[in-house]
């Protein structure tokens, strides 16, 4: 089953290094099966996030197919991959675009892990175009079986070696998050919706 990644435009008072707030609007991307799980997922991501009142401005469906996130990288990137094909009735290439988001501490970095993460595809391809993305941080869904469990660990690990000051947070997240799905699973079992 193939992810649906939504963009969410959360507006709210931060705390900076100097000590002073301002009202900053951040963007975040998560995965979720409609609008309105979007809508409840950030809303509960950013409370565990932020003491603060938050409105969310913004929610948009992002056109990611993939997302990797890497170790020890602090920021996203967007790339745009062409995949080439050989259309053999024309006699022509034709070319298929996809994006991805990656972890990279900057565009050369980026486009390194853009390559790894596309160290499996058998086709061509072209990597056209790399830029910075202003999402700030990602939340995917995992829905606490077995094998989600694997991935929700190494997700986190790869997250919380990106950047230590925010380890603490992303671990309440995390845990949050975990225990959110656990009892949506166990609520499921019992009968309830």
């Amino acid at each position: 089953m193939s992810q649906t990644w939504y963009e969410c435009k959360v507006k709210y008072r931060k705390t900076h290094e100097t000590g002073e707030q301002k009202v900053t609007t951040e963007t975040y991307l998560l995965d979720a099966i409609s609008y309105t799980e979007a809508e409840s997922r950030i809303n509960e991501e950013m409370a565990a996030y932020t003491s603060e009142e938050f409105l969310i401005t913004n929610i948009k469906v992002a056109n990611f197919s993939e997302v990797h996130p890497f170790e020890n990288s602090d920021r996203w990137f967007k790339s745009k991959v062409a995949l080439i094909a050989f259309d053999e009735n024309s006699g022509k290439e034709r070319k298929t675009n996809i994006y991805l988001l990656v972890q990279a501490n900057d565009v050369k970095e980026a486009y390194d892990n853009t390559i790894l993460a596309m160290k499996g595809t058998m086709g061509d391809y072209t990597i056209p175009v790399i830029s910075e993305s202003p999402i700030m941080d990602v939340f995917p869904y995992f829905s606490g079986d077995e094998g989600d469990l694997d991935q929700l660990e190494k997700f986190n690990a790869l997250k919380a070696s990106s950047s230590e000051p925010n380890a603490h947070n992303e671990d309440l997240e995390a845990l949050d998050t975990f225990e959110n799905e656990e009892a949506l699973t166990v609520g499921a079992l019992d009968g309830e919706e």
